[in-house]
């Protein structure tokens, strides 16, 4: 007796007909975090909350002693919600496609190098690091799920422009 099990069929999905559809859902998934991240930045409670992350940083240090710990805030809260911007054009234009994945991309990367610049991270009374706190250290360890998906957003985006200009 042979028994057919066609009623499911399994596939990579990266390589599904409706992967592409998912970048959509990268989209503005990041779209709705830099417009709310970037609009927080403007406000006291948040530039004093990122202040630690920023004075720490070999990359961002600078913009606390030029820009105080509320214009350093202000400046990272543009440069988000022109990053937002970017990727909503994006939906209708591929070079801002690309523009904003790349924005959002380089934004996580160096919100990554925080886990090395920022005290806390590793958690002493867990033996150290691998053991990271929840505060700063889980709150930092998100950003690699949101690089994946600027990358997948920026390598989608190199793909529809290298299309769009054969045609």
């Amino acid at each position: 007796m042979s028994i057919r099990m066609n009623l499911l069929r399994f596939q990579i999905a990266e390589k599904s007909a409706g992967s592409r559809a998912g970048l959509s859902l990268l989209r503005w998934a990041l779209v709705i975090i830099f417009l709310w991240f970037g609009a927080m930045k403007f406000t006291h409670y948040e530039a004093n909350g990122i202040s630690p992350f920023i004075v720490n940083s070999p990359i961002m240090g600078w913009l606390n002693s030029l820009f105080g710990v509320q214009g350093a805030s202000d400046v990272i809260g543009l440069l988000e919600l022109s990053t937002a911007a970017a990727l909503i054009i994006g939906a209708i234009q591929p070079l801002f496609s690309a523009l904003g994945a790349a924005m959002s991309a380089v934004t996580y990367l160096i919100t990554l190098t925080f886990m090395l610049s920022t005290p806390g991270v590793a958690e002493a009374t867990a033996g150290g690091f691998p053991a990271i706190s929840a505060l700063p250290g889980q709150f930092l360890l998100k950003d690699v799920a949101l690089l994946a998906a600027s990358l997948s957003l920026l390598l989608g985006s190199i793909q529809a422009s290298r299309t769009d200009t054969r045609q």
